[in-house]
């Protein structure tokens, strides 16, 4: 549903419910019942997604801009052509593997949409023109010309996306990245992220700010990730700690009883469900504080968080598969690839190979994993 830019933008309050403070902490049962009437507001209809394609794309990073010091939790999902290629050779842990795997598809290949949705610290909801607002950003991606994995598209397709219109009004990345970099969504302490199973939603992000291919060591990805993302969660992550959660987002959303809103494997859906989630997890978890020491800028798959073992199997949208929080991370996060048997981890599955103009195979990619998918 699109959403028409309006001029005043206000402050949202969660069914009226004011936070009442103690001692600077905001009271716990507060939370609970404003989280409560957030989801009521948005099961209600209150909640547009707004469409942001080249020709307003300036026009709502201002409203973003404006919102954003008000609301600093910014949840956040990604919609990508899936995975194309694994890398081939030995590596000194299972974790490289999957950081090297990670590197070299999101260098070769697009981003299609960004999800984000706006917070404050009690979980309500930024507002334009009084309505709830989730913004979805559409890029510029062609099938005649970019690489993609079939199945990937086909899912993506099924849920609503529509290629031509990425093709001809899709947003140009690198004017996205210049504008996120002066936005003060990026590179301050105060504005938290918030994700799920999120290694290739903040890898593309950073390829797109740095402009350049991602770093050839995880460590020095890291580096880069801390810069622009200084504050981050990731809801897979936090599910180490949440008993009877188990995985993907869809699951956790039923689990939880929260009623997502607009298509699934669309990235607006899911960032709004990302957020509705996460600040739900925290009153029932968490007891509304997550502590910072353990679970900040913690992302799953990455740096050794997680189960070594590789698992069998796909995975779908928001990394969501078949497995539980105590299984291993799948590489793929956006709409899927057969995964490679954990025996055979070196070598690229035959049926996640890419479509480019209708020719299939593995990309004959270098060293560096080919030219970066801008």
């Amino acid at each position: 549903m699109n959403g028409t830019l309006g001029g005043a933008v206000s402050a949202g309050g969660l069914g009226g419910v004011v936070a009442r403070s103690i001692g600077g902490v905001t009271d716990p049962r507060v939370q609970v019942a404003a989280a409560a009437a957030a989801q009521a507001a948005v099961v209600s209809g209150e909640s547009v997604i707004r469409d942001v394609w080249a020709e307003n794309l300036d026009a709502e990073m201002g409203v973003l801009r404006n919102l954003v010091d008000r609301y600093p939790y910014i949840a956040m999902d990604t919609e990508f052509p899936g995975i194309v290629a694994r890398p081939i050779g030995k590596f000194p842990s299972k974790a490289d593997y999957h950081y090297q795997t990670l590197r070299c598809n999101v260098d070769m290949l697009k981003i299609i949409q960004l999800g984000i949705t706006l917070a404050d610290e009690n979980g309500d909801l930024s507002k334009v023109d009084g309505t709830v607002s989730t913004w979805q950003f559409n890029f510029r991606f062609s099938l005649e010309e970019d690489m993609y994995a079939q199945d990937s598209i086909d899912l993506l397709t099924k849920s609503g996306i529509d290629f031509h219109k990425h093709t001809n009004h899709g947003i140009d990345v690198y004017k996205f990245g210049e504008l996120l970099i002066t936005s003060g969504l990026v590179m301050l302490d105060e504005v938290k992220w918030i994700s799920f199973h999120s290694g290739y939603d903040f890898g593309y992000l950073v390829k797109i700010m740095s402009c350049t291919p991602l770093p050839k060591e995880e460590a020095d990805f890291r580096v880069k990730l801390r810069t622009f993302f200084p504050s981050l969660y990731d809801i897979k992550y936090l599910m180490k700690s949440c008993r009877n959660l188990k995985g993907g987002l869809q699951d956790i959303a039923e689990e939880m009883g929260i009623q997502r809103i607009g298509p699934q494997h669309q990235a607006g859906s899911d960032s709004l469900l990302t957020g509705m989630i996460f600040f739900q997890m925290r009153q029932r978890y968490f007891e509304g504080k997550i502590d910072d020491a353990q679970f900040l800028g913690q992302v799953w798959g990455l740096n050794g968080n997680g189960p070594a073992q590789m698992a069998n199997g796909t995975a779908g949208s928001n990394g969501g598969s078949s497995s539980n929080s105590g299984s291993a991370p799948h590489p793929p996060k956006t709409p899927v690839q057969n995964g490679s048997q954990s025996g055979n981890q070196g070598t690229p599955d035959n049926n996640s190979t890419p479509g480019r103009n209708g020719t299939p195979g593995t990309p004959g990619y270098t060293p560096a994993f080919g030219k970066m998918g801008m």
